[in-house]
């Protein structure tokens, strides 16, 4: 999914190198209202309102609310990869930054994504086939695979299912971390993953 269908060309702006200041806005004002309150709970005239822009802007910009709520998934997926690629910068020991995933994830539990997962909370408003589950299926493959290849360079055992596992304990860390507070569910999550990853070490 870097980005798998490329989902950025549900913008029509013109092909300038930086995001306009009027698309930022609204894609910034539709972030915190779709994260917020629920993408079909929200309509195109409270994100223009939010985000100050005329109606014939925000068309300008995006082809329709559709387009608008893949900008802001595909935004939310390459924030996550830029991570991904700010750690290996970091490090190239795949155990260490096993380690910095896990403390990442930890950390967007208790900081950022405190409503759970947008991708689950995006799927579960769109439970038919389209344009919104692609890209949510592409994230969740790119996420899948980078932790594979991470298992696998770091010479865990069954290297699948250590990934599979840590993908889940992610999935439900972030539902949890909503419904029962960060407090008591971030530090569980990364005690688990740890103890996931010692379990499969070769040492």
């Amino acid at each position: 999914m870097e980005h798998g269908g490329n989902h950025m060309s549900t913008t029509t702006a013109g092909p300038a190198s930086r995001p306009s200041a009027a698309r930022q806005r609204l894609l910034d004002a539709a972030t915190s209202l779709f994260y917020g309150e629920g993408i079909h709970s929200v309509g195109v005239d409270r994100i223009i309102e939010a985000a100050g822009v005329t109606r014939a802007t925000m068309y300008k910009q995006f082809d329709g609310k559709e387009g608008l709520v893949l900008a802001y998934l595909t935004r939310e997926d390459q924030q996550l990869r830029d991570l991904f690629a700010q750690a290996s910068t970091a490090s190239d020991d795949p155990l260490v930054l096993l380690d910095m995933t896990i403390a990442g994830i930890e950390h967007d539990i208790r900081e950022r994504h405190t409503r759970g997962c947008p991708f689950i909370n995006a799927a579960a408003e769109y439970p038919d086939e389209g344009p919104v589950r692609e890209l949510i299926a592409d994230h969740r493959e790119w996420f899948r695979s980078t932790l594979r290849a991470l298992t696998g360079a770091a010479g865990l055992t069954e290297p699948d299912d250590v990934a599979a596992s840590l993908v889940l304990l992610r999935d439900a860390a972030l539902v949890g971390g909503y419904l029962d507070g960060e407090r008591q569910v971030a530090p569980a999550f990364a005690r688990t993953a740890r103890s996931v990853i010692s379990a499969h070490s070769p040492h």
